[in-house]
């Protein structure tokens, strides 16, 4: 299997393109499409690929919310783990070793799926 991380930057850069149809996108009224969300110029995985990530995070939120927040603010909005530890007042490594965890769990999702 890639490396995990960059499946899941593949993976955000398709759900912040509105690939997925969740609710990643926060829209405030009247402005839907009027600025582009996210950076359109990143490398995005499949739908097939897609679907199935965003069936392990539905999995990861349903046990562990944090993990799962962590993961959308980061590879889908893109704000960078320091952003994320200054906005969550933890430390930065605090922050890196739950992301580590999030992305143990995808992994092993996706291993279970037997996904190469």
């Amino acid at each position: 299997m890639d490396d995990i991380y960059e499946v899941l930057e593949r993976w955000g850069a398709w759900a912040a393109a509105d690939s997925s149809g969740v609710d990643w996108q926060p829209i405030a009224a009247g402005f839907k499409g009027l600025l582009p969300y996210g950076k359109k110029t990143r490398f995005q995985c499949g739908d097939d690929e897609g679907i199935m990530i965003d069936g392990c995070m539905s999995r990861l939120k349903k046990i562990k919310p944090e993990e799962y927040e962590l993961i959308v603010a980061h590879f889908i909005i893109g704000l960078s783990l320091r952003t994320i530890a200054k906005k969550q007042k933890l430390s930065e490594g605090t922050i890196r070793k739950n992301l580590q965890t999030a992305l143990g769990f995808i992994c092993g999702c996706l291993s279970m799926l037997d996904v190469n």
